[in-house]
């Protein structure tokens, strides 16, 4: 087992050494800029048509390179979202890593660790992996790469005071010439808290957003809304300063730049869940010398894409180092970024793939809520795991609309929904539980699920209609059940071929909270 492992570090080495004398001058090298808010849905930039948001600095990448309309995260919690991008392996594949606010074992290779070693200069700043322990497994700096966090700025109530943007110029200026960079820009922004009327502030219009279904229409809601857009033209703002960077000092054109997020909205039934505003997020991409612009993408992209595509990008093989750690299960983009197709350029990729296990402490023992999730063009197959759970968390303390009350349990006042940020449109929806006119909206985000969901995006972008039990739709389930299960077995997710339920004993780092034993 030894020799093999010393047989394929060499083949590694090997491998290095043949794509850089491949690419000539190292300068020739594209560089990597990957921006990733956080906490974003897709519908939610001023590409996509949302009047309520100006992201004039996506649009821009989006304009000169690539506009996806399809892209699908991993996992719709932070942590795991990020561990499947740096790693290219979906969240089953990770242990630990697969969980949020755990470790992140060492035998899993990132691709700013493998580029580094290729020669490029890495680094981040604001929120690289995480939150989570990186130094449990042996770490020694985030698996984004080597931390700039000197520069502060003042800031609203709400907004990280880290000049993300001041921070990438100190990076910038501190390069070799000679060398490509890769570089994470990870905003903490729209993550809450939101200042509280930020967006109105800011002059944006409550008749200007756009509700989901899912959520309850109110000034109060909109106005949550509105902070949470004023958020995201804050991480876009950064954003352009530093393409303004890149476009003054000559390195625009030979830069590959990235711009999505981790999750969705934070707001019920987005984040954390396995619903289209979970995990359905932006996608930019632009790389001037080579992709063609000015293109709008349809296919299915799943963010364990990345990391092969960066590697493929620089010119480097990625040969796993160790012997028990899975293989990129992710495809490279290249070929498609660097032709001139639009629409449906992949028609063979007919389903990507979405995995949730713990988020917060929001149960006993803080046990998760496991659910695999498989998105076609038309159709989201939703798997739950433990449908005897709460899906946001144990209710404590409620004691309306007919809700539990453990008045034993220590938590806030509304508290018990710890997978739902705290937030002003939690709270007016469990105000007006026993409201006619609002009380569907509570039982939506928090009441126990099927063990099995299917929904019809195109017509339900809400997931509201659980077609799983509609005969007309029997053929649809069957069929994506059993492409789901060939998937989960063939990529050795634990759920179904191993103890699933490995995944509860993970260490949680962070604050815990107390849950009665369920009944």
């Amino acid at each position: 087992m030894r020799a093999s492992i010393k047989s394929v570090s060499t083949l590694l080495l090997l491998t290095l050494c043949i794509s850089t004398l491949a690419w000539g001058a190292s300068s020739k090298r594209p560089n990597i800029l990957f921006a990733i808010s956080d906490d974003q849905s897709g519908q939610h930039t001023s590409m996509a048509g949302y009047p309520a948001i100006q992201t004039p600095n996506f649009d821009r990448v989006a304009n000169n390179g690539i506009y996806f309309t399809q892209a699908f995260t991993a996992s719709p919690g932070c942590s795991p979202s990020r561990a499947a991008i740096l790693t290219g392996r979906y969240c089953w594949q990770l242990e630990h890593a697969g969980t949020h606010g755990s470790s992140f074992p060492k035998k899993y290779e990132v691709y700013p660790d493998i580029l580094e070693g290729a020669g490029y200069t890495v680094g981040f700043t604001g929120k690289g992996w995480g939150p989570g322990n990186f130094t449990d497994s042996g770490r020694t700096r985030n698996p984004a790469g080597p931390a700039w966090q000197d520069r502060k700025m003042k800031v609203p109530t709400g907004i990280s005071n880290t000049d993300y943007a001041s921070n990438f110029e100190d990076f910038l200026n501190a390069l070799d010439d000679d060398k490509p960079f890769c570089f994470w820009y990870g905003a903490k922004e729209p993550h809450r808290v939101f200042k509280d009327g930020l967006g109105l502030e800011k002059g944006k219009k409550l008749e200007d957003v756009i509700v989901p279904s899912f959520l309850p229409d109110s000034p109060k809601v909109r106005s949550d809304i509105l902070d949470y857009c004023a958020e995201i033209e804050w991480f876009d703002d950064h954003l352009g300063r530093m393409l303004t960077m890149l476009e003054e000092r000559g390195e625009l054109e030979n830069t590959i730049v990235i711009v999505t997020s981790d999750n969705g909205m934070a707001f019920p039934r987005a984040k954390a869940n396995m619903y289209e505003y979970g995990i359905n997020l932006p996608l930019a991409i632009s790389w001037g010398a080579k992709i063609p612009g000015g293109r709008v993408i349809d296919d299915l992209i799943s963010f364990t894409d990345f990391a092969p595509t960066l590697l493929d990008a620089a010119g480097v093989k990625h040969p796993s180092l160790t012997c028990d750690a899975p293989p990129m299960v992710g495809k490279s983009l290249l070929p498609m970024l660097t032709s001139t197709k639009e629409g449906i350029t992949m028609p063979e990729r007919t389903g990507v793939y979405s995995a949730r296990e713990r988020h917060s402490s929001s149960r006993y023992k803080t046990l998760g809520y496991p659910q695999r999730g498989l998105r076609t063009h038309q159709y989201l197959y939703v798997r739950n795991f433990h449908p005897e759970r709460w899906p946001a968390g144990t209710p404590q303390k409620m004691g309306v609309g007919g809700y539990p009350k453990d008045e034993t349990v220590l938590g806030p006042m509304h508290g018990g929904y710890h997978d739902i940020d705290a937030c002003p449109t939690l709270d007016f929806m469990i105000d007006e539980v026993d409201n006619p006119m609002y009380k569907q909206f509570l039982p939506w985000s928090v009441d126990k699920r099927p063990a099995e969901e299917l929904y019809d995006i195109k017509n339900d972008p809400g997931c509201l209609n659980n077609l799983a039990k509609s005969p007309e739709f029997q053929d649809v389930r069957k069929r994506l059940s059993a492409d789901m299960t060939d998937f989960l077995t063939q990529t050795g997710d634990p759920r179904l071929v191993g103890d699933g339920e490995i995944f509860e004993t993970y260490k949680r780092y962070g604050k815990h909270r107390k849950f009665p034993r369920p009944e």
